[in-house]
């Protein structure tokens, strides 16, 4: 599904001599991202009358073939970008993208408020939600009963949604929560994750996986077992330290030439994003902030590019 925002930006300089920022920023990518893609340009809508942004949210497999045919400068991705997307990249235009890191999120299994269960392993999710449990699971769980008392949740077959093939949601879980596996294909595979949410928290007997910022009180998300047998629940600090098994930063790739200061207007747009004032609209849009420390390396290397 193609979510287009068309956001008004006002950009206001506070050096007198400094020409006026216009034009339109061209991005394409990350369904995850798009509600804070919008509040970063609502932040700058008081600001910069006279710079647009158009946000095609198409998935995060859609940034690459946008950033490399020209009809964006920007891609917003819930994943990194493969090595193939990479070059690809770099064959047509001699650099590689810049990667930048904006936000720190998680992946969360998510089931109805009501289902008393509370933790997973690694090898449990797999085995949930894979036909080859690369993870190590010795044999399929597809009924409620492997995981809970019949007498207390008396619902059978466990009915699983998921993100669809474009999303780079659909593509971490895999890799990450999976080992790499092959999915069940009697997932319902949804355009975005809000959808996911929707589905679960109508069905007692469903179970999912969405992004952190998509959580809401219909659905409860599920502790994870790490590598030491400790339980880590998809907290912020947890999300920040990245001690919850899941976790993610969400990018921002740009095509940036090498020894070429930045146009204005992307200039200013990294600006904001590595703000501390960006970091808190990330929070407000129900995402981690990045560390300090992260967030001054990723704004260092926009500082160089003026």
């Amino acid at each position: 599904m193609w979510l287009f925002l068309l956001l008004a930006l006002a950009f206001t300089r506070t050096d007198a001599q400094a020409s006026p920022v216009g034009g339109t920023l061209g991005a394409v990518g990350s369904d995850t991202m798009a509600g804070l893609v919008l509040r970063w340009g609502e932040a700058l809508k008081q600001r910069h009358p006279e710079v647009t942004i158009q946000f095609q949210a198409a998935g995060s497999a859609n940034a690459p073939p946008a950033l490399i045919a020209g009809t964006a400068r920007l891609g917003p991705m819930s994943r990194q970008m493969t090595p193939d997307e990479k070059q690809a990249f770099t064959k047509r235009y001699g650099y590689p993208p810049r990667e930048l890191k904006v936000a720190r999120d998680a992946l969360a299994v998510i089931v109805h408020r009501h289902n008393p269960l509370k933790t997973l392993s690694q090898r449990q999710v797999d085995a949930i939600f894979s036909t080859s449990r690369e993870c190590g699971a010795s044999a399929p769980i597809t009924h409620w009963e492997a995981l809970l008392d019949p007498t207390e949740w008396p619902f059978r077959h466990i009915v699983l949604h998921g993100r669809n093939t474009a999303s780079g949601t659909h593509e971490l879980f895999q890799q990450r929560a999976l080992c790499g596996g092959e999915f069940r294909r009697d997932i319902s595979e949804h355009p975005g994750n809000s959808p996911v949410v929707a589905a679960v928290g109508e069905s007692p007997g469903a179970m999912g996986y969405v992004g952190y910022s998509h959580l809401n009180a219909q659905v409860k998300a599920l502790s994870i077992f790490d590598d030491d047998g400790n339980t880590i629940a998809p907290s912020e600090e947890a999300i920040q330290t990245g001690a919850y098994p899941l976790s993610r930063y969400l990018y921002l790739y740009v095509n940036a030439p090498p020894g070429e200061p930045l146009p204005p207007a992307e200039r200013d747009l990294l600006a904001l994003i590595f703000s501390p004032e960006g970091q808190r609209i990330a929070r407000a849009a129900g995402f981690v902030p990045l560390s300090e420390t992260v967030r001054q390396q990723q704004a260092r290397w926009q500082l160089l590019s003026r």
